[in-house]
């Protein structure tokens, strides 16, 4: 066999090797991501109140409806049209704020944990999905390197073909003159 003919041969096995192994990583992410939805789905009932306060709390629309609420708490009880049951200082307010605060905070960092768990699988599966990618990379410009040394390799028959044929050539012509 030329060499021509290995280092073709040796591309064709590369080529599928590195199929299969993106065929495994493939498989690999895809269960992952099947994991990650079904661990979505099994979450337990804290979760779910977990990061359904996080997310309600959260937002633009509870802190103007809270707003609104002590709005209106510190209105009724500083003008009196009803019975003060919170006169300033508004101790009650605060006991209840205190309330708020002391429950919304617990609940929010379990749900804030369980999100940095999440993130921190997701990175690590970008690491594992970025090394992966290099070494692909990789792979290709040594499958290119293969390529130019073929090239050169067929260009330097194909020279040395030339040459001879000139030397023949020559040779021919001079024996005619």
């Amino acid at each position: 066999m030329d060499v021509t003919t290995v280092l073709g041969h040796r591309l064709h096995e590369t080529e599928e090797k590195l199929l299969h192994e993106l065929r495994v990583v493939r498989a690999k992410a895809r269960a992952a991501h099947a994991q990650n939805e079904d661990a979505k789905e099994q979450l337990s009932l804290g979760q779910k109140v977990a990061d359904g306060v996080a997310a309600t709390m959260g937002s633009w629309n509870f802190i103007i409806a809270q707003s609104v609420l002590l709005f209106f708490w510190v209105l009724l009880n500083v003008v009196a049209w009803m019975e003060h049951w919170d006169p300033y200082p508004f101790i009650l307010l605060n006991l209840a704020l205190s309330f708020q605060a002391a429950y919304a905070a617990p609940i929010i960092m379990m749900s804030q944990n369980r999100q940095a768990d999440i993130d921190r699988k997701a990175a690590e599966s970008d690491y594992k999905i970025n090394i992966k990618a290099e070494l692909e990379i990789e792979s290709l410009h040594q499958k290119l390197d293969q390529i130019r040394e073929m090239e050169i390799l067929r260009l330097t028959e194909e020279v040395r073909a030339l040459t001879d044929l000139l030397k023949q050539s020559e040779a021919n012509h001079g024996r005619r003159v």
